[in-house]
């Protein structure tokens, strides 16, 4: 399943995108304008925006440059502009492929499908929607970032990597903070309590598998 942002300044056309993609199994989440579009970007996590050109206060190829200050996710322009210059453009500002209106179904989900193929991140651990995206350096859950410091991510990350492995406090002062700190286990256990808290805030069942083991640390486990 794949979170997507549709960016049209027509309602008609953010309900009939909506209604096309929901039965492939895409979230979708709508904006009305640009300025809407970036506010949902900077709090959520998409895998693909598909963007139309025409809009008011800021145009989808102002929108697709500003994005692409920040973020390498995958875009699509699906306007109604369809001279070749239009077209160059749209790419040449950042946009990964584009889609003329009327559009065909079929061929927008093949377009969407290809790229985010192309685009699946290297390295990520998925559990009961909690997604642990190295390349990106985030932490989200059901498409919701969680907002982590880099020890909190990095200590994770060995977690989910390595399921049902008790880390000690020592191992992971050596991992995250390096041999010759003078690092605490009371450091360990402060990143441990704020990283478990955060990511309970963010609903998911955190409790439920990350556990500590008393008198040895912390583990992780699998197959709940």
């Amino acid at each position: 399943m794949a979170k997507v942002l549709l960016v049209d300044d027509e309602k008609r056309m953010l309900d009939l995108m909506a209604l096309y993609l929901r039965p492939h199994n895409y979230i979708c989440r709508k904006a009305a304008n640009a300025k809407e579009a970036l506010s949902f970007l900077e709090t959520e996590a998409f895998d693909i925006v598909l963007i139309d050109v025409m809009m008011p206060d800021m145009s989808g190829w102002e929108l697709c440059q500003q994005i692409r200050k920040n973020s390498d996710i995958p875009m699509i322009m699906v306007t109604a502009r369809e001279q070749k210059e239009d077209i160059v453009k749209g790419l040449k500002l950042g946009a990964d492929d584009y889609v003329t209106k009327p559009f065909d179904e079929e061929e927008l989900l093949a377009r969407m499908e290809a790229l985010l193929r192309r685009t699946e991140p290297a390295n990520q651990i998925e559990i009961n929607g909690l997604l642990w995206n190295e390349e990106k350096f985030e932490l989200s859950y059901n498409y919701n970032v969680i907002k982590l410091t880099p020890k909190e991510f990095a200590m994770l990350g060995y977690f989910m990597r390595k399921p049902n492995q008790v880390f000690t406090r020592e191992q992971l002062i050596e991992l995250i903070w390096g041999y010759d700190s003078q690092t605490e286990g009371r450091t360990v256990d402060s990143h441990v309590r704020n990283m478990r808290e955060k990511i309970r805030q963010a609903g998911f069942p955190i409790d439920s598998y990350f556990k500590t083991v008393w008198g040895v640390g912390y583990k992780w486990l699998m197959n709940l």
